[in-house]
Parts: structure tokens; sequence; C-alpha cells
């Protein structure tokens, strides 16, 4: 006798067992659903905040200069999208007084990275607009920028400030930053967060160029060498394209040793 379906001759009713296989099939394809979708991460934004020697320039009239944060793009993945905030002439006091950095962690969101590279313009005793302490008011900025950062989610980097072109008669770079480069050290290392450090990279690359080759990267020009400065340049702080360049590439050579996820979305040939 046939029972109707819910009903029961008293004995198990049995089920077959391809219908107990398709089951387990739909229910992994359900399962999977999520992690398929979450495999496909979407890439990352990366804002910096600084000065002169990071930020993009107006090449205008054949303008020679670059900041190394102008360069940047060029080393990451399709769909990377840099955010150049940084602004000539700016401190870590002044980026913030003049209400840069208000945009900036406004538009910060999780995942994003941020990152920081001040110094230059800290030490600038004589202008107190620009001026901060670099054991006090310039470790307090750099906190504060890592901390508003991680309180969007984003993920903060510290940067030291490269080295000027100058160098000691006996032919070795100078060192000129005072104690800003050390501060951003012991910020980094007390905050827990990743520091590149350009300031100690771009010191072993001056000392194996010395003091001519050096030039090259900066804006050193003599007269009648480019339309833009008729009269020559002799500028031992701000980089051409290729001190730019080779700045930026210095960043993401840090990015890859110092294992910093950042490095997963640079491009193949970056990751050599």
């Amino acid at each position: 006798m046939r029972y109707p379906i819910g009903m029961s001759s008293g004995r198990r009713l049995s089920i077959p067992r391809f219908s107990h296989a398709i089951l387990a099939f739909l229910l992994i394809q359900i399962a999977g659903i999520p992690m398929i979708a979450n495999a496909a991460e979407n890439p990352p934004r990366v804002f910096m905040i600084g000065d002169s020697t990071v930020a993009d320039k107006n090449l205008d009239g054949g303008n020679p200069e670059r900041g190394w944060g102008q360069l940047l793009p060029g080393f990451f993945q399709d769909g990377v999208k840099v955010e150049n905030h940084a602004k000539d002439g700016r401190s870590s006091k002044s980026f913030f007084d003049e209400g840069l950095w208000a945009p900036v962690v406004a538009d910060l969101k999780p995942g994003d990275w941020l990152v920081i590279q001040f110094g230059h313009n800290d030490q600038k005793k004589d202008k107190p607009l620009l001026y901060t302490n670099a054991d006090t008011g310039y470790r307090d900025f750099l906190t504060k920028y890592v901390k508003e950062a991680q309180a969007k989610g984003a993920h903060p980097i510290l940067a030291t400030s490269i080295y000027r072109c100058s160098f000691t008669p006996e032919g070795k770079p100078k060192p000129s930053l005072q104690a800003y480069p050390e501060a951003t050290r012991q910020t980094a290392a007390k905050l827990g967060v990743p520091l590149v450090d350009l300031n100690e990279m771009t010191r072993q690359l001056l000392e194996t160029l010395g003091p001519e080759k050096s030039k090259s990267l900066f804006l050193h020009y003599a007269p009648g060498e480019i339309p833009f400065y008729p009269n020559g340049k002799n500028d031992n702080t701000h980089l051409c394209e290729e001190g730019a360049k080779t700045i930026s590439s210095l960043f993401v050579e840090s990015l890859k040793t110092r294992n910093i996820d950042l490095a997963r979305w640079l491009k193949a040939t970056s990751k050599k």
C-alpha cells in the first residue's frame, strides 16, 4: 500500500542515496557563495600628506620638478588610486592649522592607506607658523595623524624625510634634518605602525653616488641647460623626475622588505 507524503506504515521512509549527495552538493554551493564574494578585494586608496618633496607639481612650461609621491602611482596595479594631498612648504603643524588635514581624514575609509612624511619645514625656527619642536609638537602632530587615520579604519605609514644633496668636505652626505628623522622612527615604534626610513635609504644612496652624481636626482642645471631655468638652478632639496622616481622605488622596496601589506598591490614588475 502506498501512503501519502507525511504518513507512514510504521517503517522509516527510505530516501535514495543520490538525494543525500544532491543535498550535500547544494549546501556546499550555498555556503561557498559568500566565500567567493569575499575573495574579490577592492583595490585600496593610498593617501599621502607631506611637504614639497612628496607633492605633485604643476608641469606647465616644462617644469622639471617632481615630488616622489607624484611618481608613486606607476608602481601600483590598475585600480589602486593614489591621492596625493602633500603641499609645498608645509610642516606637520601648518598642514593641520591650514585645514589641509580635515578633508583628508573626512574621506578616509576602512582599508585605505595613509603615507605621512614631514620634517623639512618643521625645523624652521624663524617661521613660527611652521616650526615644531622635534621632541614635542612634531611627535604630537604625527601621533594625531596616525590615530585619527586608524579611527577611520585606515592604515598609516610613517616615512622619514629624504636627505638633502649636501656633503661634508670628505664627501659624505651631511645630515641637515636634525632630530626629526629619529623622532619619526621613535613615534612609529611607539605607535606600532610601519616605518619607511627614506632618510637612511637616501643617505646610503647619496653616499654610493657621491657629490657629483647625486646632483642628477635634484634640481641642478647649468645656465641655458633647460628653458625652465634659463639662469640655471642649484637646489639641493627638491627632486627632478629621475630623483622622484628613484625615491619612489626606494619606498616601494621598503614596502616589500618590511612586509608591509600594501606591497600586495604592487605591479608584478615592482615585486621582483
